[in-house]
């Protein structure tokens, strides 16, 4: 049985599609609030904040509502369609607010943009592992991922070539080019990839049942196997805490830099035109091309030291870019290292928590460790916004060395869940990332 990559990639359309936008998002918002609106950084940190609020709720629910639909169209398509639809329609009048400085209209539009995203964000993620055979998933997952990263090096791109001088541009080129790309990539989705008859087929490729006795044997196999979980020991749980506390806290190092980069690199380095970008895009490059020789690390020394090895590096990093009072093109080496650094962390840390869980409880550990990293991104943005604003922008590199230090010294604390992952078949699966 091998990979239709022809279709994966297809189904990787939905991913890229979402990761453009997001890196716009993060990207872009931040400045509009703040150059356009004139808002303090500490409101700018709980607007962009808002996004993993809702997420906390929107996924779980429009991802168990996507399990039950059935309809001539799919499972997650129809969700994948009318998300996509109202997410362009909101995303193209943000825009305009801002052109008129129309603050209740920008937040209120911004809402109902998060919202529509959120409502297809987990059926589209579900979508691959919904028509790709189980033993290729692995595969699967990491032609995903590359789509993902395409897309975010799009919106990169993007912003170096359309955004323009001064300190409010004119967003409406970047906004069109990306919600283009959204609509065009759902477009071929929808016209190549006929949900219910792939379903079918792969049920036939499986041996499986029909779907809906497959789901109720896997339910119940699964409520089978969580009755008969023991607890898990005492020295074990603790290294279970000490993992999701350093998932927490590496987060919030981490997305405070991602959430407050453009801000400070135009404010401190005088980066205009979108020249913040070429640092991010390439920490996203070096992240890519890092998957394989990370593979090959942890196969080698292990995933917790992996994980330290990423983790000093971040730190390092933050710590060396401290004394940056200006832009230099040495910065780029720095955010090669980032990306590195980062990929190692996340490559790793998921699969520690899962090698915690016991046998029936993969599910409830995989949604701890959402639990806490989204739980980070909410609070980060919030907390680092407010030294940068009522202390100094100066504070957000300190900031992220001070909490990539203590994800450090909590990390050091973990003593299970480190076997070490056999080799890589192939040189793709190097690249599947739970993200």
């Amino acid at each position: 049985m091998k990979l239709n990559y022809k279709r994966t990639i297809l189904i990787g359309l939905a991913f890229l599609s979402i990761s453009a936008f997001w890196q716009m998002y993060d990207n872009i918002v931040p400045l509009i609030l703040k150059n356009s609106f004139g808002l303090g950084d500490s409101v700018t940190g709980v607007i962009m904040a808002a996004d993993n609020v809702l997420a906390l709720f929107l996924l779980p629910v429009f991802g168990a509502i996507s399990d039950r639909m059935n309809t001539r169209l799919g499972k997650r398509m129809p969700f994948i369609l009318v998300g996509t639809a109202l997410s362009f329609v909101f995303l193209m009048l943000l825009p305009a607010a801002d052109q008129k400085r129309n603050l209740v209209l920008f937040v209120v539009l911004l809402f109902f943009v998060l919202i529509s995203m959120g409502t297809y964000r987990s059926p589209a993620v579900a979508l691959m592992p919904d028509l790709t055979p189980k033993p290729l998933r692995s595969k699967g997952n990491a032609v995903i991922n590359l789509m993902g990263a395409i897309g975010g090096v799009y919106t990169l791109v993007m912003i170096k070539l359309l955004v323009g001088p001064g300190t409010t541009p004119n967003y409406y080129p970047l906004f069109i080019s990306v919600g283009i790309l959204m609509v065009v990539c759902i477009a071929v989705l929808f016209c190549t990839i006929r949900e219910n008859q792939l379903r079918s087929k792969i049920d036939v490729e499986e041996g499986t049942q029909s779907a809906s006795e497959g789901l109720k044997k896997e339910a119940a196999e699964k409520s089978e196997q969580a009755s008969s979980t023991a607890n898990l020991p005492k020295e074990v749980k603790r290294s279970l805490v000490f993992m999701l506390l350093s998932i927490a806290l590496w987060f919030i190092a981490y997305n405070a830099v991602t959430t407050a980069f453009s801000r400070y690199a135009t404010h401190v380095w005088g980066l205009e035109n979108g020249g913040y970008a070429d640092c991010l895009m390439v920490a996203t490059v070096a992240a890519i091309i890092s998957y394989i020789p990370i593979g090959v690390i942890a196969s080698h020394i292990g995933r917790k030291r992996t994980i330290l090895i990423g983790v000093a590096l971040l730190g390092f990093c933050f710590f060396c870019a401290m004394f940056y009072s200006n832009y230099h093109a040495s910065m780029n080496i720095l955010f090669a290292i980032i990306g590195f650094a980062w990929a190692a962390i996340n490559v790793n840390s998921l699969p520690m928590v899962v090698e915690i869980s016991a046998a029936g409880d993969v599910g409830k550990y995989t949604g701890y460790y959402y639990t806490f990293s989204m739980a980070a991104q909410v609070v980060t943005p919030i907390l680092s916004g407010f030294l940068l604003e009522h202390v100094s922008y100066r504070t957000l590199f300190p900031y992220a060395v001070i909490f990539s230090a203590l994800a450090f010294c909590t990390m050091l604390m973990v003593k299970h869940g480190d076997s070490k992952p056999q080799t890589k078949k192939s040189v793709l699966e190097n690249f599947d990332v739970e993200d």
